[in-house]
């Protein structure tokens, strides 16, 4: 299937920052997933107003491909990794890892650079995703015998999810979103 089972994940990852669920990608979903973040994690003050900068740079950055906060079609999101990913495969990857870097970077609230399962039920509600039931199986998915997740295992998944074409390579993020996520 190869580069064919990786646009299925892109779209996938489309519809996952669909945090509004109205079929596309809009400064909307911004203000929706950071306003939910800052919330459910009770921030206030420069915390939250800096969380807030932070989601939206890295909105910005790595999700509006076409622009600063214009909002992006499902084609234009994947016309746009698929132009960079056929590009340059090495500095797409790097890109990606920067991505996730930058977003588990803010979402590691306590700065720990482990995730815990409240971190991780936050981050996804924060991003629309509110059945806890699916996010706890998602979370279950890292094995974690503490009950933290270091960060880094949990950016390589989303490396792995977005630049990975082989469908035999154990994926995470794609068993937790082929499970509801």
């Amino acid at each position: 299937m190869g580069f064919d089972y990786l646009v299925k994940k892109w779209k996938i990852w489309y519809a996952s920052l669909d945090v509004n669920h109205d079929g596309k990608i809009s400064f909307e979903d911004v203000e929706e997933s950071r306003n939910k973040f800052t919330n459910l994690h009770e921030l206030v003050g420069d915390k939250a107003k800096g969380v807030k900068v932070d989601f939206e740079k890295w909105w910005n950055t790595y999700i509006f491909r076409t622009g600063p906060g214009k909002e992006i079609s499902e084609a234009e999101f994947v016309n746009s990794l698929t132009e960079a990913y056929k590009k340059d495969k090495v500095a797409f990857k790097a890109e990606i890892q920067k991505c996730f870097d930058e977003i588990f970077d803010v979402i590691d609230t306590n700065k720990d650079r482990s995730i815990e399962l409240n971190e991780f039920i936050y981050a996804f509600k924060a991003f629309g995703h509110e059945n806890e039931e699916v996010i706890k199986k998602a979370f279950a998915l890292y094995n974690a015998p503490n009950g933290l997740v270091p960060l880094r295992d949990i950016v390589s998944e989303w490396v792995k999810f977005v630049t990975e074409e082989d469908e035999k390579v154990k994926d995470i993020i794609m068993e937790a979103f082929s499970a509801g996520f």
